[in-house]
């Protein structure tokens, strides 16, 4: 949960007095969903949590109409504190996240080798597919109302799978070159 706390602070920070939707919409539309494992419904339930911990301060509950009743939140010292501490974290250490991939690739042995080398290609496709999305997005004028700093972070996505993108090209190319997997293999095949 610390890249949502971290996030959430941040956002309340920015925009606030700030409502849980207006939050959540902002990001949202930075699809934090996707890069950052933001997920929506998990958002309530932080700003929640963040209030209990004495991070976050609920300013005013507002109801209009029929609608479900919102409420403002501002942060804390404390909140602004944990923030900054959230964010040099993530700025100075190293982390990797978690990729289901490499589970299933410590497996490569027990797929036949024209499915291990097909789907690593198939990767490469997608991931080719992405990049184009991305450079096309940049070359449109969509990133006109955005920070800079948005267009820099689409770069590191696009760095990091173009690098992938030939590692998955080349590592098909082993494996369709019969390159053994195990060191047993290679000890049978002298």
């Amino acid at each position: 949960m610390s890249a949502t706390r971290m996030m959430i602070l941040g956002v309340v920070q920015w925009l606030q007095p700030v409502h849980g939707y207006d939050v959540r919409r902002e990001l949202l539309s930075w699809s934090a969903d996707k890069w950052a494992n933001v997920q929506p419904g998990s958002i309530y339930h932080a700003l929640r949590k963040l209030s209990e911990e004495g991070l976050l301060r609920e300013v005013a509950t507002e109801q209009v109409g029929a609608r479900p009743a919102r409420t403002s939140y501002e942060i804390t010292p404390k909140g602004a504190a944990e923030f900054q501490s959230q964010l040099r974290n993530q700025w100075w250490h190293l982390a990797s996240a978690p990729d289901p991939f490499m589970a299933a690739f410590a497996f490569l042995p027990t797929l036949p080798r024209d499915e291990a080398a097909a789907a690593l290609r198939n990767r490469a496709m997608q991931l080719s597919a992405g990049v184009k999305q991305l450079e096309a997005a940049l070359s449109a004028d969509w990133l006109d109302n955005k920070p800079v700093y948005v267009a820099w972070m689409w770069e590191l996505v696009m760095a990091r799978s173009t690098a992938e993108i030939d590692w998955c090209e080349r590592i098909a190319a082993r494996i369709e070159s019969g390159q053994p997997y195990l060191s047993s293999e290679a000890n049978n095949q002298v």
